[in-house]
């Protein structure tokens, strides 16, 4: 099965304003892009500023190779990669820039993937409500300790 994936201007993306109000440098929007996988666009944000990384999620192997293949020479989307999955009910990952951090620390995560402070602060908030429990084997931003490589990251 050969997957379509197309790089559209960011602002297709369905997840532009998320990004928009999230981020600490907002001259990443202008650099990042819209991947289009089965009509639905999502956005891709560069590495740049204090933005270390950044990660794509796919639910095949053939749709992560798609997305690498794509992304893979684009400015700002450095040593791009697949990372399979390590469970079968998790995705495979798509990532670039430098390694996450090996830590559980939302703040260090937020301040890797390049959050502002603010937007930090809330989604501790958040997760920390007595309301909504948290969830220990993911990640703030998606990923299981596992996928961000606990356990033979390259």
């Amino acid at each position: 099965m050969t997957s379509s994936v197309d790089l559209l201007p960011a602002e297709h993306a369905y997840d532009f304003d998320y990004f928009s109000v999230r981020l600490e440098n907002h001259q990443l929007l202008h650099s990042s892009v819209a991947v289009r996988v089965f009509r639905a666009p999502l956005l891709a944000v560069p590495v740049g500023g204090r933005r270390r990384g950044g990660y794509f999620s796919a639910s095949e192997v053939s749709i992560g190779l798609a997305i690498r293949n794509a992304l893979a020479g684009t400015p700002g989307f450095p040593n791009t990669k697949l990372r399979r999955a390590l469970f079968p009910d998790c995705c495979h990952v798509v990532e670039w820039g430098e390694a996450p951090p090996d830590t559980e620390s939302d703040v260090a995560l937020g301040r890797f993937y390049g959050y502002s402070e603010r937007a930090i602060a809330a989604h501790v908030h958040q997760n920390l409500s007595p309301t909504r429990p948290r969830r220990s084997h993911i990640d703030a931003f998606g990923l299981s300790r596992d996928q961000r490589g606990k356990n033979g990251r390259s």
